[in-house]
């Protein structure tokens, strides 16, 4: 006798019997009624949302018949803004002379996507689209077409706002971020390559994907390709949770990998270019790095959290509320910090002259220090000056760590704005390991400060050679810790 078994995934399965007549005989083996998943249907999304997307062409003014370029260029340099590259310098006619002056005509600059906020002509859409342009154009789906104003544009989270001339619009409705979901279907409208009106569709692949210092972007695989940028990313209930804004591609066309700018940071950002046409900012001061497992292990933290401070800017509001590099900001406002990268975010999203609060981690302990919050400016170049110092007298007492360390001198700690430390004169085997190196500052052991040799040698008389041992240094301009591992 033999059995011939049928098997289909979430299906009934049926086993047949051969008898000796040779007549097959079915017989039941497992009844189950599976749920069944139809896939979406995006066509009354497509309806609702469809005439609130818009097509946005941007033109620029160049000397006339001054051009050397292929029609191909623009779509060249369209590619190089998208993806951050250096735009190639493209060589231009040389001026005659006693020619005439050439007058200046407009030439096609770009093409991306937008849409529409609200009824009365206000328009979304990236930075990066409308930057550099001297005219927006604004083409609706029933083909009317607008110039734009440009209200404003904010380049570190690549959002801008626009203005036409008309009323009664189909404006969005905006979604609520924090109910999307990974997984979830999504679709996006726009004008890739310039077709306008191209619609596509995938899932939601990941929330919250770091890709920049202000923005957790929304990551899916909808094909998103160039001429995408500044259009809607819509949920399934009609509703935009996302700008398209990059993709990542090593041919300049769509690779399943896109990101979106979260409509809520959007939002935020649009409410201040309409109010004053700019973002305003909130800084503290701090240069941070992540906190690695073996660093929050090693002092006590526990959990790799919050953000290591490795710099605190001179007569900064850090500086004043008292933070020292070396601490790690566990909290702000009360809100828990996870990862570093979070502490920008909410301070950048504090309006400056805000009274904030920050909990360190120091030593061992929480500390809350209350900080002015300050309005961010541009970056300040590092300026490191080495002065010639005769060497002072090593010590050795660290050589079951591989350190050898001296004294600072008072213009060494003068130079570097140190209370104490101590210099190191060599790092060998497991303090080099740890990646400590000749000309580091140390500034604590195992939680210990440590002003001089004598602190230096007194903290090391007292550590377990058998156990991590983790090191407060500074190096230039920044500071950080070191783990210490001896091997056995």
């Amino acid at each position: 006798m033999k059995y011939l078994k049928m098997k289909s995934l979430r299906t009934l399965c049926l086993a047949a019997t051969l008898g000796a007549t040779g007549i097959a005989t079915f017989l039941p083996v497992q009844s189950a009624v599976a749920q069944v998943r139809t896939l979406p249907d995006f066509t009354d999304l497509v309806e609702q949302v469809g005439p609130s997307v818009v097509n946005i062409r941007t033109m620029e003014k160049v000397a006339a018949r001054s051009q050397q370029g292929s029609p191909n260029e623009e779509e060249m340099l369209e590619f190089f803004r998208r993806f951050g590259l250096p735009i190639p310098n493209i060589p231009k006619q040389a001026p005659r002379q006693n020619r005439p002056q050439q007058q200046e005509e407009e030439q096609p600059r770009g093409v991306g996507s937008g849409f529409i906020l609200s009824s009365d002509g206000l328009i979304m859409t990236n930075a990066h689209v409308v930057d550099g342009a001297d005219e927006v154009l604004v083409t609706l789906t029933d083909k009317r077409e607008f110039k734009a104003k440009i209200i404003g544009a904010d380049k570190r989270t690549d959002v801008a706002v626009v203005k036409i001339e008309a009323t009664g619009l189909p404006a969005v409705k905006v979604g609520d971020v924090n109910r999307l979901k990974v997984g979830e279907w999504v679709m996006a409208i726009g004008s890739p390559f310039g077709l306008e009106n191209t619609v596509t569709a995938g899932i939601v692949s990941a929330k919250q994907r770091d890709t920049g210092d202000y923005l957790p972007f929304i990551q899916t695989d909808v094909a998103i390709n160039p001429g995408n940028s500044g259009g809607p990313l819509i949920n399934m209930r009609g509703e935009v949770v996302g700008i398209n804004s990059q993709i990542y591609s090593r041919s300049g066309g769509f690779m399943g990998i896109s990101f979106s700018i979260p409509m809520d940071e959007a939002v935020r950002v649009s409410d201040q270019l309409r109010s004053s046409g700019r973002v305003s900012r909130g800084r503290i001061g701090v240069q941070i790095d992540q906190v690695s497992k073996d660093v929050a292990e090693s002092i006590g933290l526990g959990k790799p959290i919050g953000a290591l401070v490795r710099g605190v800017e001179a007569g900064s509001p850090a500086e004043k509320a008292g933070v020292e590099a070396g601490d790690i900001i566990t909290k702000f406002d009360g809100k828990t910090i996870d990862k570093s990268s979070d502490l920008p975010r909410m301070v950048g999203s504090t309006k400056p002259g805000t009274r904030s609060t920050v909990t360190v981690f120091r030593r061992g302990a929480s500390k809350d220090l209350s900080v002015v919050i300050a309005e961010i400016e541009a970056d300040k170049p590092l300026v490191k000056t080495q002065g010639r110092e005769d060497k002072p007298k090593g010590s050795a007492a660290g050589q079951a760590f591989g350190l050898a360390v001296s004294e600072l001198t008072e213009a060494q700690r003068k130079e570097a704005s140190l209370k104490g430390g101590v210099k190191v004169e060599a790092a060998v085997e497991a303090a080099a390991r740890a990646g400590l190196r000749e000309g580091d500052i140390i500034l604590a052991l195992a939680n210990t400060e440590v002003a001089s040799v004598k602190e230096f040698d007194a903290a090391i008389a007292k550590l377990d050679k058998n156990k991590p041992l983790n090191v407060l240094f500074r190096r230039g301009e920044w500071t950080q810790y070191a783990v210490i591992r001896v091997a056995r």
